[in-house]
């Protein structure tokens, strides 16, 4: 050491004091770092912080945009190519699949904690597991029985089934922009899928029976996660069992007979595995968009992406659906953007009201000896 010190001098000695104190700081703002981000994810309130800063609404509503149009072009390929006909049994494997994966982030700690007990009850989460159970299989079974004309039109009817559902349980209303913006946007996409319209007596009972789960599952997915800190992943965790149980349930009345007989192979079994992991994404992208905005904001992605399908059919692949859808796509596009401008703008309000609320506390009022010490100087 002597050596070494005669030839380092004081200033190299300095010098190597100096980076190790720096890789000390350095390795303990790591530490604070990794210890903050960890407490967000063990706490709801920390998690749903997290989510919101990560996840606004335009990540969350293009997020479930490309999931939901991945999932519409796996399961036409499943029911189509591969002739899995069954689907709510193809529900059932999505959520047992989701199921699966989110077992294995809980089991590495990377699941969101949820509220406690007693911030929420068990009648909202168990509703919620019901109605998602329905919601879903229900819209699979529409799907396989009806034209996608027709599964368009019941599309449309939920959004004034959202409107009245959240005004009779929340008392919510919306204004008259809003309400002729979304006249607009319906009767653009019934005016653009009317060619494809093609009635079915027991799809259309499927289709009517679809739609009040559907609004009360948008509505409790919105809701529950907006005033009761609910995290997207946290809330699938704790409703997925429920709405698994119900689908079984449900599978001996919709699905129809010859599940045992059909032919798993590696092919089949690939696709209807792609399809349960595009099913994950477009469950949790879904309730992402719910918890970022609203049930009437996720009904109107949907029906911008059944445009934006319509349109890129014509466009990319020169598919001919007719002068009159094409004029409906474009007026449903009109209305969405006036639609999706008018939430910005109440957006942008609210957030001006919330700084001006959070900043009037600030100055304090003159207390009663301050207003008469005033007095008395003057």
């Amino acid at each position: 050491m002597g050596l070494l010190d005669s030839l380092l001098g004081n200033n190299a000695r300095k010098f190597i004091k100096r980076k190790d104190s720096d890789a000390g700081e350095a390795g303990q703002a790591l530490e604070e770092l990794r210890g903050s981000l960890y407490n967000d994810i063990r706490t709801s309130e920390g998690a749903k912080r997290q989510q919101q800063r990560f996840c606004g609404p335009a990540v969350a509503m293009t997020f479930n945009f490309m999931a939901a149009v991945g999932v519409i072009m796996a399961n036409k390929l499943v029911m189509k190519k591969v002739g899995f006909n069954f689907p709510i049994f193809l529900t059932l494997i999505h959520y047992s699949t989701s199921w699966i994966l989110l077992g294995i982030l809980r089991a590495l700690s990377l699941l969101p904690v949820s509220p406690p007990s007693k911030a929420t009850p068990f009648a909202p989460l168990f509703s919620l597991g019901v109605v998602m159970s329905f919601a879903s299989g229900l819209a699979n079974a529409s799907l396989n029985h009806n034209s996608v004309g027709f599964y368009q039109m019941a599309k449309i009817a939920v959004t004034p089934s959202i409107v009245l559902a959240e005004f009779i349980l929340f008392r919510k209303t919306i204004s008259y922009k809003k309400v002729l913006a979304l006249l607009v946007v319906s009767g653009g996409v019934a005016v653009a899928t009317v060619k494809d319209l093609e009635f079915n007596f027991f799809g259309a009972c499927i289709a009517i029976a679809w739609i009040v789960p559907s609004s009360i599952n948008k509505i409790l997915w919105s809701n529950l996660q907006q005033h009761a800190n609910w995290t997207a992943l946290a809330l699938m965790w704790k409703t997925t069992p429920v709405t698994i149980f119900f689908l079984v349930a449900l599978m001996p009345c919709l699905d129809p007979p010859g599940l045992l007989s059909f032919k798993w192979d590696l092919y089949s079994s690939s696709a209807i595995f792609l399809t349960a992991l595009l099913g994950f994404l477009l469950q949790w992208s879904g309730a992402l968009a719910l918890g970022a905005t609203s049930a009437t904001s996720h009904v109107v992605l949907g029906q911008f992406k059944s445009c934006v399908i319509l349109l890129g059919g014509f466009l990319i692949f020169g598919s001919d659906p007719g002068f009159v859808s094409i004029c409906g796509a474009l007026t449903a596009l009109a209305g969405m953007s006036v639609y999706t401008s008018l939430n910005l703008q109440e957006s942008r309000e609210n957030l001006i009201f919330q700084l001006q609320t959070q900043t009037l506390p600030l100055s304090k009022p003159k207390t009663k000896l301050e207003t008469t010490t005033t007095d008395d100087q003057t």
